[in-house]
């Protein structure tokens, strides 16, 4: 198998320790690591993802000696279509839950919502926050009580937080039953 890889490059401040690599990958690895349509190794592919996370770089912007911008960006597409970033942060929450001495599910929830200003790009997806008098997007955030992640949804300035973190909320369990 002909795999790409940063030759001769020290690597980005962004990349996965090996002791991260060994907890992600076996949420990542959605079909066989040796597969033969693999151009590029999927530790590479989540590299770049976290460097473009970390630096805020559009896709397009990607560096050179990353996987291509496109590839990185399917791949993305196709762990979020998965839940495999839900699964792991729910997994890693349970652990640093049971690490302070607490139950592995939080009985508790703190809700936080904000709203972002607009720009034009936004269109149709930015509301009318009445109480703020500012038109965009709000960030709809519940955290547990050691301020661990449990949902994260960004809607229309106008909607309101009770009901945008609930259905995340629901959503979350519903999913987590599931599987």
């Amino acid at each position: 198998m002909a795999t790409k890889m940063r030759a001769g490059k020290s690597g980005y401040q962004s990349d996965v320790t090996d002791e991260e690599w060994e907890f992600c990958v076996p949420y990542l690895t959605l079909m066989n690591e040796e597969a033969p349509q693999r151009e590029y190794p999927l530790r590479e592919i989540f590299n770049a993802l976290r460097w473009m996370v970390r630096s805020g770089a559009p896709w397009r912007q990607m560096p050179n000696d990353l996987p291509p911008w496109t590839v990185v960006y399917q791949q993305t597409i196709r762990w979020m279509r998965a839940g495999c970033f839900e699964d792991i942060a729910h997994d890693l929450r349970v652990l640093l839950r049971l690490m302070a001495e607490r139950a592995g599910a939080p009985t508790a929830a703190i809700l936080y919502s904000r709203t972002m200003q607009s720009t034009p790009e936004s269109g149709s997806r930015a509301g009318y926050d009445g109480a703020k008098r500012r038109k965009g997007s709000k960030v709809h955030i519940a955290v547990d009580t050691l301020g661990h992640l449990l949902a994260l949804k960004v809607s229309p300035a106008n909607d309101q937080d009770r009901a945008q973190v609930a259905n995340s909320l629901r959503k979350s369990r519903k999913s987590r039953a599931q599987k």
